[in-house]
C-alpha cells in the first residue's frame, strides 16, 4: 500500500510522458503530494502497463490510449466512467542525425523511402500497430517492410534505436521523437496516411485518493496544461 497522504502515483505511456514530466511541478502543487512515476512506457511483457495493473500494483492515475482506456476499465483496472480525454497525437518518422531528411510529402513519397530503408523500428504502441497492420498494407508494401521491421519493446523509444544506428527509421508517436537525442528530420505521416491517437487519463480502481487522481485529470484536460502539451508535440483534445 501507498502513503496516500504523501504520494499521488502514475503510470503514463510514453506518448504523454513528456507532457507528464512538465507538468510533474504543477500537479505536485495542486495535490500537495510527491507524484511518483512508475513507469513511462506503455511497455511489454512483465513490466508493461497491463501487468502491471493485473498485479493490482499501487497507482492513482493511468494514462494511455483513449482505446486502452476502454480495454481496462473492461477489465476492471480502471473506475467505469471515470475517463478524461487529454490530449491527441500524430504518427512521425525520423532519421539519425547527420542523415538526410526522409521523403514523405506524398504517400509515394513515403513507399519509397519505406523501401529504401534497411531496417524500420517500431513500438509496441499505438503507431506500432498502424504501421504494421495498416499502414504497411495501404501502401501494398507489407512483403518487403515486415520482415525488415523491427520491434522496440521494454520502454526503449525506436528513436533511440535509430540515433545508435541499428535502423534508419524510427517511427513513433511525434511526442515520443521529439524528446530523443541523436535523431533528427522528425517528420508526420502525409495527411491521407496519418492516423491521430487520442490519449486519456482514468482513476485506477484501487487508487488511494480517488477524490485527487480526479482533480489531476481535471487539470490535465483544463486550459492551465494545454501550452505545455503542445510543446510535447501533443495537441490538447478538443471536444467537438
Amino acid at each position: 500500500m501507498t502513503d496516500s497522504l504523501s504520494e499521488f502515483r502514475v503510470m503514463t505511456s510514453g506518448a504523454f510522458t513528456a507532457a507528464h514530466l512538465k507538468l510533474l511541478p504543477w500537479v505536485e502543487q495542486l495535490t500537495g503530494k510527491k507524484v511518483v512515476t512508475v513507469t513511462t512506457s506503455i511497455g511489454t511483457g512483465e513490466t508493461s502497463i497491463a501487468a502491471r495493473l493485473g498485479r493490482q500494483e499501487a497507482v492513482d492515475l493511468v494514462i494511455v490510449a483513449d482505446s486502452v482506456i476502454d480495454q481496462f476499465v473492461q477489465a476492471g483496472f480502471i473506475v467505469s466512467g471515470s475517463k478524461v480525454r487529454i490530449a491527441s497525437s500524430g504518427i512521425g518518422m525520423a532519421v539519425r542525425a547527420g542523415d538526410p531528411a526522409p521523403d514523405m510529402a506524398s504517400p509515394e513519397a513515403l513507399k519509397q523511402t519505406l523501401l529504401s530503408a534497411r531496417c524500420i523500428a517500431y513500438s509496441a504502441s499505438e503507431s506500432g500497430k498502424y504501421l504494421t497492420t495498416v499502414l504497411f498494407q495501404r501502401l501494398g508494401i507489407e512483403k518487403e517492410c515486415l520482415p525488415k521491421s523491427r520491434f522496440v519493446g521494454g520502454g526503449e523509444r525506436t528513436g533511440d534505436v535509430v540515433a545508435r544506428g541499428e535502423a534508419d527509421l524510427a517511427c513513433q508517436q511525434l511526442s515520443e521523437l521529439y524528446p530523443v537525442q541523436g535523431i533528427d528530420h522528425i517528420t508526420p505521416l502525409p495527411g491521407e496516411l496519418q492516423k491521430i491517437s487520442i490519449f486519456s487519463a482514468g482513476v485506477a480502481a484501487w487508487s488511494e485518493d480517488p477524490a485527487c487522481a480526479r482533480v489531476v485529470m481535471a487539470f490535465l484536460s483544463g486550459e492551465s496544461a494545454r501550452e505545455v502539451i503542445r510543446q510535447t508535440g501533443l495537441e490538447p483534445y478538443e471536444v467537438t
